[in-house]
């Protein structure tokens, strides 16, 4: 995977006539999308959930087909499959949540109760029960929420010291964001090293973090309690799971917080034998695949894309790889607006707003950034041409 960050600056491409642009044709005898008046999309953004994620491998599909047709019991069938996915990922023990924000909040309630059923029933009353969760001020994030739907209170630190000072009878847990990895002084082996010299757990969460593929046994090796991933981001398994996984006395506490258990802070975040069946194919796949000729794949896509839309040297365009969420390759397409007038704000909107209807990465306004690894076989050529056209077009 050498010279992943290369610039793909070339010179003027030639335009992709001929070739037909058309969506991937449905294999169902119903179009239920035109049918609601709901219009699909091309996904060059990546994993968003207001996106829809990824898409399922055939896999997935077929496990959850599979489920579909029996009925089972279901803790037997959690327990079944989360000793598989443990041995996969080479963990003391896992579970399959609702997705990663349910993981979080169902580690946490595992740090809080324990098993014991009264302390189960109660939160997120907390009377009698710890009551923080220690986490460093850089890692604060959006979902953090699902940590503090137990009731307990995040008490935020900087430096190892600090952490120790704040730390006492009251600290549940301690959580580290992967995502703000390089941003916290305290960094991960130093976290897992702080959380046993205080004797509080320690919870990480990488849900957008599977890439590259070590990541998935690195943070059980390293020593964390618990580790969170999402189930239908790169991992391509249902968007409606994740996993949880980590000391076997703390799995059990968080299915017991989890449905099927009535009067449970989890009982919401229902898991059926689909979701079970499909997460474990999921991760039976991408722990096997050819990561490498995935990556070359990308980089191709990428390519097309490029070496289309250099309509003038005031276009550059640049490969890049986030640095830990969604580590694949993206691409930055920039311009020089005082010679190409038009925003990448207006080359977005125009992209939603076409046939077929194109998203691309959120967030930026100083770049049109393209995340091409959820594309579909021949959508590398829609965007290229697309994007083309419009930068053409002023």
């Amino acid at each position: 995977m050498a010279n992943r960050r290369r610039f793909l600056q070339g010179s003027l491409a030639a335009p992709l006539a001929g070739t037909a642009f058309t969506l991937s044709a449905a294999t169902s005898k119903r179009d239920y999308f035109k049918e609601l008046g709901v219009q699909p999309i091309i996904n060059a953004a990546g994993t968003y959930t207001s996106f829809t994620a990824s898409l399922m491998l055939p896999e997935v599909m077929e496990a959850i087909n599979f489920a579909s047709k029996s009925f089972v019991r279901l803790n037997e069938l959690h327990d079944a499959v989360g000793k598989k996915i443990a041995s996969l990922l080479e963990a003391e023990s896992a579970m399959v949540s609702a997705g990663a924000a349910s993981a979080l909040t169902l580690g946490t309630a595992a740090c809080l109760t324990g098993t014991d059923r009264k302390k189960i029933q109660a939160i997120p009353d907390l009377a009698g029960m710890k009551t923080e969760v220690l986490m460093q001020k850089s890692h604060r994030f959006g979902y953090d929420r699902a940590i503090r739907n137990t009731g307990v209170k995040i008490v935020e630190f900087e430096t190892a010291a600090e952490a120790e000072k704040l730390a006492g009878p009251q600290t549940a847990m301690m959580l580290f964001f992967n995502d703000a990895a390089s941003k916290g002084q305290v960094k991960a082996a130093e976290f897992v090293a702080l959380g046993k010299k205080l004797n509080v757990p320690t919870m990480i969460d990488c849900a957008a973090d599977c890439f590259p593929t070590e990541n998935m046994t690195k943070f059980n090796k390293l020593g964390f309690s618990l580790v969170i991933f999402s189930g239908g981001k790169g991992l391509r398994g249902p968007q409606s799971a994740g996993i949880l996984m980590g000391r076997k006395d703390l799995i059990e506490a968080a299915r017991a917080n989890a449905s099927p258990n009535g009067d449970a802070i989890g009982r919401g975040m229902k898991v059926n034998k689909e979701e079970l069946l499909g997460m474990m194919a999921a991760i039976e796949v991408f722990m096997k695949k050819d990561h490498e000729a995935e990556w070359k794949d990308w980089e191709k896509r990428i390519k097309v894309v490029a070496d289309s839309v250099t309509v003038s040297p005031a276009v550059k365009t640049e490969q890049y790889v986030p640095e830990v969420a969604n580590h694949v390759p993206h691409l930055k397409i920039t311009w020089d607006q005082s010679k190409i007038k038009i925003s990448y704000n207006e080359v977005a909107k125009r992209l939603r707003e076409g046939d077929p209807s194109i998203e691309v990465t959120p967030g930026s306004s100083d770049s049109l950034n393209i995340g091409v690894w959820m594309l579909q076989p021949g959508e590398d050529r829609i965007v290229a041409k697309r994007i083309r056209d419009i930068l053409k077009s002023v």
